[in-house]
């Protein structure tokens, strides 16, 4: 088949990169679209990946601005204003969405091609997942962008079964499918080097406005009472002094590593902590982290309050703590059932089995 994959952000490349693989592999002809403007830097790329091209966006500085609003659909216009154009040579368009002008033009390029197999690939929710707080009712007709046009997709993938839950009205007599993040399984192998007289905690990621900073620092309050605790911070992001400040303050310790990119690194990072911290705000909708598999691929136990996924995940596979349970440290077994979590359902392997199961 000759496959077209399309994709606005850098940020779920990793998901282009696994889906270019196995479909190269399934001997397709495959065809990757992004946009040339990196979505967390702000600059515009230069590289160049064997079978992807790269469509030109307009910059924008602010996450939440109409500067981005007009980038993302001036990006769709052209793209699928392409694939429009040459659609009779196009057997299977798998879209990963937001922005939702993506689907709307997508949905309009399946109107015009019946030939076409249309996924939709819903990564996030938006305005669901954005920090918005009481203007989101005003964000409707956004929403509808989405929702009135995932009708004409032959499949809609969801990135969690949270979504599926939230859209159940807008997906029934819908094929639907969950794909979940992955990654290729490159091994683990633990050296352990717990703390004996502390308890030790690691917070993975961006620290932004959409992370619950007074929740970590409650459940810091709550180790401090039973051990001195430690907070390694490995991640960025504008809330991070914050986080940083509120910390200390309860008499608690924090190791800011910066940004790591290092497997090896990271991973003695891990190695050092009992558990994982997976806190969002509570009108943040998103199902599983990408956090969350960072901590599962290393073994590592997460204390988690995001609903879906994540937290029905933790009580079926014993893998951490809800934090509605009491904090304990975390046994050998936590993070043997946190590794094992990703082997069976978070690994290339796995994805790729989904993959032919969707497209076939």
């Amino acid at each position: 088949m000759n496959i077209v994959i399309v994709d606005c952000f850098d940020t779920w490349e990793h998901r282009v990169d696994l889906l270019y693989k196995i479909l190269t592999e399934e001997g397709h002809t495959v065809r990757c679209f992004l946009s040339d403007y990196r979505h967390f830097e702000k600059v515009y790329r230069t590289d160049k990946k064997e079978g992807f091209e790269f469509f030109h966006a307009e910059p924008y500085k602010k996450n939440i601005s109409p500067d981005r609003l007009i980038s993302h659909i001036k990006l769709s216009k052209s793209v699928f204003g392409y694939i429009d154009k040459n659609g009779e040579d196009i057997d299977l368009l798998w879209v990963l969405a937001p922005p939702n002008v993506f689907i709307r033009d997508a949905a309009r390029v399946k109107r015009n091609h019946s030939n076409i197999k249309l996924i939709i690939d819903l990564i996030d929710l938006w305005p669901e997942t954005m920090p918005v707080g009481k203007i989101k009712p005003l964000l409707f007709p956004w929403k509808s962008l989405r929702d009135k046009h995932l009708r004409y997709a032959d499949v809609v993938v969801t990135e969690c079964n949270l979504y599926q839950k939230v859209l159940a009205d807008g997906l029934k007599n819908q094929r639907v499918e969950t794909l979940y993040l992955a990654r290729e399984d490159k091994g683990y192998e633990p050296h352990l080097s717990l703390p004996e007289n502390k308890i030790s905690l690691c917070y993975l990621g961006s620290i932004n406005n959409i992370i619950d900073i007074d929740g970590i620092v409650a459940i810091v309050q709550e180790c401090q009472k039973k051990q001195q605790t430690v907070l390694h911070i490995v991640g960025d992001g504008e809330k991070k002094s914050e986080l940083i400040s509120k910390v200390k303050a309860t008499g608690a310790e924090v190791v800011d590593h910066g940004k790591v990119f290092d497997r090896t690194e990271k991973q003695r990072i891990f190695d050092s902590c009992h558990y994982g911290l997976n806190m969002m705000k509570d009108t943040v909708c998103v199902g599983l982290t990408m956090k969350s598999i960072d901590y599962f691929e290393f073994g590592l136990p997460i204390i988690n309050n995001i609903k879906g996924d994540t937290w029905d995940i933790i009580e079926k596979y014993k893998c951490g703590v809800n934090i509605s349970d009491d904090i304990h440290i975390a046994e050998i077994e936590d993070r043997n059932n946190s590794r094992a979590f990703f082997e069976d359902h978070l690994s290339s392997g796995v994805f790729n089995r989904a993959v032919r199961n969707i497209i076939g």
